[in-house]
Parts: structure tokens; sequence; C-alpha cells
């Protein structure tokens, strides 16, 4: 196993769940994930690697409820029983742990991993953390090659699509799980590039006036959470793929209703239903531009009976499957 070449924190540890056999007709997660190592064989489909990004800073920052910082191990908890049907080997490259207020410097760290293992040819799926995590994301995504091009290759349109009740816009003087997209569009205005950025679930309760101003003089696309009906929802997702080449998937927990999602720093009053988030997956998984994806705001403190893990992990297997 060669993950020291990766400045994680924290090195993959065995998984666990339900035991019926050893034969591949009973395999579940548990049994499929192995520790990641550089140089391993890809599969018919590109190998997914699993990253933890362990982080409560940003959302302390945000003044939000903190505890998003273990949710890397439940979602894995989550993971492991389900029954194991995917086409695509997925591997587990182990934690980057965020201590004490060094928030930015472990952005930095988790981008380098990210980066590392696109470069690699793999896709990336980074489990958090508040939504500080999507900044950490970003640096990965915008720094492999797969986005910023190479000596033979021209880069490529990256969009970023994000499911989520709030647009993390904030101008603020620190970083925190409220800011990670203005600050995308910062980064991407000095590449000399414009931020293609969407999203899906806007509860127009949980924005300022503000956050809206800005969104609109940034270009972003957004669907309100009140018109996010199956059809509209697909024809939006639909038209932003149409003009990128490759996607970073964020997946705000709360954007699902407090009653299918309670594990999270900010319960939805309304939320976006469980069957329309995850036809969203599966539209993105169907559309071969998927790059990078990530998981982020469980809240393990708050959750009943696992709820929330239980639906992230479900929507990872469905975007894996």
């Amino acid at each position: 196993m060669q993950t020291s070449t990766l400045p994680v924190d924290v090195r993959p540890e065995p998984w666990t769940g339900r035991f019926d056999g050893d034969g591949a007709e009973h395999r579940r997660w548990w049994q499929a994930i192995t520790p990641y190592a550089a140089g391993d064989a890809a599969t018919r489909t590109r190998p997914a690697v699993v990253v933890g990004f362990c982080s409560d800073e940003g959302v302390r920052r945000n003044k939000g409820r903190t505890g998003a910082a273990a949710a890397p191990a439940a979602i894995r908890a989550a993971l492991g029983p389900l029954a194991y049907h995917l086409d695509r080997s997925v591997f587990d490259a182990g934690d980057v742990v965020v201590e004490g207020e060094a928030l930015e410097e472990g952005q930095q760290r988790a981008g380098t991993v990210v980066s590392a293992l696109l470069d690699a040819g793999n896709l990336t799926v980074v489990l958090g953390g508040g939504h500080e995590t999507a900044f950490a994301s970003y640096l990965g995504v915008a720094g492999s090659s797969a986005v910023r091009g190479t000596e033979t290759a021209s880069g490529k349109r990256l969009g970023v699509l994000n499911l989520d009740a709030h647009f993390d816009l904030r101008d603020e003087a620190v970083p925190s799980s409220g800011t990670p997209f203005l600050q995308m569009a910062r980064a991407e205005a000095a590449a000399g590039r414009e931020l293609q950025y969407a999203v899906v679930g806007i509860s127009e309760a949980n924005n300022t006036r503000t956050l809206f101003d800005t969104a609109d003089r940034l270009g972003v696309k957004y669907l309100l959470d009140e018109d996010c009906s199956a059809p509209a929802v697909e024809e939006f997702v639909a038209s932003f793929l149409a003009g990128i080449d490759v996607l970073y998937l964020t997946i705000d927990l709360d954007v699902l209703p407090a009653a299918t999602a309670p594990g999270v720093s900010a319960p939805a009053a309304y939320g976006v239903s469980l069957p329309v988030i995850s036809a969203v997956c599966r539209q993105v998984a169907a559309s071969g531009k998927l790059l990078h994806l990530d998981v982020a705001e469980l809240n393990p403190e708050f959750d009943v009976d696992s709820r929330t893990a239980k639906v992230a992990a479900r929507l990872l297997n469905t975007l894996l499957g």
C-alpha cells in the first residue's frame, strides 16, 4: 500500500458490514473496497477513490452546529453493509484531518490529494466535513491536469453543480462553510476564467437579498426548492451539463427535507425530495462528465437512526453505480 505519497493524516482502516459469504453473489461494499495503492489497475470503468475530509472549522466559523468532522466515518459505516453492484473498483485513501483552526492548510492538503488521484486517472470522492469541503475539492479539481491541461492537451470547461439549500457565496473576511463558492469565483477570475456554477434547491427564505444579488452578478444558475419538480430539475441539469466538459458535483445534505436528512447543521424546513435528488445523481452519472464529487454537512451528532448517513451512502452508491 503506497498511500504514504499522499498527505493524508489517517490511513484507511478495514470497513465492516454484514457477512453473507465470500462469493461475488454475496459481496457488499465492505468486502469490495480496499486501501488505495498507487498504480492500482483500472477496471472497465474508471476506479473511484474515497477520501475523508474531517473538518468542523468552517461550520464553527459560520456559526453553525459543529460535529461534521465525524461524518467520513459515519458515511463509511453506512456504505459498508450495502450490496455491491458496481462495475468498477473502489479504493479508500484515508482521511485529511483539520486540526484546530488550521482550515486553510487542511484544504490545501486535501486539494493536493485530490489532484494526485485525478491525475492518476481516478474518479475522486470526498466525504466531508462541513461545506468548507467544497473549496478543498475545488483546489484539487482546478489543480488537476484534467482541468488545467497538459503540454499535449488543452484544459477543459469545468462546471460546479451544487445540490444545496444555500448559495454559500458569503463575502466574509475569514473563509468558512458559507464562503466556498465565492472563493471559487475569485480564484477562477484570477486565472482568467469565469466560474460555471449552478445550484439546485435554493431556499429563498434562507438566503438574503445580498446573496441573491451576488449570485446574479456572478451569473449563477439556480433553481428554487419550491420549483424543483422532477421535470424542471432534469431540464435544468441537462442544460448546465450541455455547456461544460467536466463536472464537479457537490451535495450539501441540507438540500433534503429535515425529515429525510435531520443530521445536518441547518435542517431544511422545505427541501428537495430524495427521489428528485437521486434522479440528479443518476443523470450526472450517466452524462459521462463526472470528474469529482463530494458529500458535505452530515453531522452524526444530530442524526436520527443514522438516517442522514444512510441517505448519503445511498446517493454515493447511485453516483458510482
